[in-house]
């Protein structure tokens, strides 16, 4: 039975976890996006969404409460500077996860998680509607038919 069994250990030592998932919290907040196992993606997500939440505001509380989790200048910098002015308006749901496969060497299931809002793949799906043109089932377009409508009445008229 799994009764209150809340943390995925990774098969590790938590010295060994927790100072895993501070180096992959840091280089995700970094890069924007790793590839890993799709275990570790999951515990990583936990891990890392409530810091994002506390980067909305920023105070020396918080950069104090993060950096303990961190241990990383650079990835407290980014995550307080960039990051923060990016997901101030989101009210959770800052990471996605990508399953990929199954890796070649020991067929663990991997997977890729990524910031949301730093994907420029998907925001253009979302809230946005591309001016594509418009065809015809024929692969003419409308408009070019509406036009070639339009100069022969103009033409007929003269």
């Amino acid at each position: 039975m799994r009764h209150g069994k809340k943390v995925n250990h990774l098969g590790r030592t938590a010295p060994h976890r927790k100072a895993m998932l501070s180096n992959m919290a840091a280089s995700l907040i970094k890069n924007k996006r790793i590839v890993t196992t799709v275990a570790k993606a999951k515990a990583l997500r936990v891990y890392v969404e409530p810091l994002i939440t506390k980067s909305k505001e920023d105070n020396t509380h918080n950069r104090r409460t993060v950096f303990s989790y961190l241990r990383d200048k650079d990835a407290i910098k980014e995550l307080f500077g960039t990051i923060s002015e990016k997901v101030a308006s989101r009210p959770g749901g800052y990471t996605r996860i990508l399953k990929l496969g199954n890796r070649m060497g020991d067929n663990a299931e991997v997977a890729m998680i990524e910031l949301v809002d730093f994907n420029e793949y998907f925001q253009g799906f979302g809230g946005e509607k591309s001016a594509a043109k418009k065809t015809t089932r024929r692969g003419r377009s409308k408009s070019a038919k509406a036009n070639a409508g339009t100069e022969t009445a103009a033409e007929n008229a003269e």
